[in-house]
């Protein structure tokens, strides 16, 4: 019998419908092997303002989140930048993580839609580090979407993006399956 499908969470810090980083998650869902189930976690806009207080009780969707982000083998994320920053609905997203086993040791990759948009990636790939995340830095990914408006079927019917979104979830899986057993969210 094969081993159970690799769960991967997409993160989006995009709330924009029509999102360019939320199309690239879908295309990476889409063209996930079969052994890798990808899904786009869809409420981070519905997190509520993050508050440390109410660590016995927290909002149900927080916990809700937690328990996807736990149960997760890995997490995709793809966020925007705004103002050399990362958005603050996505941050917020984060923090409610912070406090919380969840994330610690979490393998992550970055997918980024704007090569430009470094300084984002840079601070999100700092508050990962910050928060015991473990970054899949060869399976991280950087395609020129910005500007084009293409929806996830446009980006996999272009074989020069398809590729490298392909080899992108390739690389993360086996770095996720060969991680010693406190680095795998397996």
């Amino acid at each position: 019998m094969g081993r159970m499908p690799t769960q991967l969470l997409a993160l989006s810090g995009s709330l924009r419908s029509k999102s360019s980083n939320t199309e690239l998650l879908r295309a990476a869902a889409a063209l996930a092997p079969d052994d890798v189930d990808v899904v786009l976690y869809d409420g981070i806009g519905e997190l509520p303002h993050f508050n440390p207080d109410p660590e016995d009780e927290l909002p149900p969707g927080v916990v809700d989140f937690r328990a996807r982000v736990a149960s997760a083998a890995g997490l995709l994320i793809s966020s925007p930048e705004y103002a050399h920053g990362v958005p603050g609905s996505f941050k917020n997203a984060l923090d409610w993580l912070v406090g919380g086993p969840e994330f610690v040791y979490k393998p992550v990759v970055l997918f980024n839609t704007s090569p430009r948009a470094s300084y984002a990636q840079e601070s999100l790939a700092e508050t990962i580090r910050t928060m015991s995340g473990w970054i899949i830095s060869e399976a991280s990914l950087s395609l020129p979407l910005l500007g084009q408006q293409l929806d996830a079927n446009e980006i996999i019917a272009r074989l020069e993006l398809a590729s490298p979104i392909r080899s992108a979830i390739s690389a993360f899986v086996e770095a996720i399956l060969k991680a010693p057993p406190h680095l795998s969210g397996v």
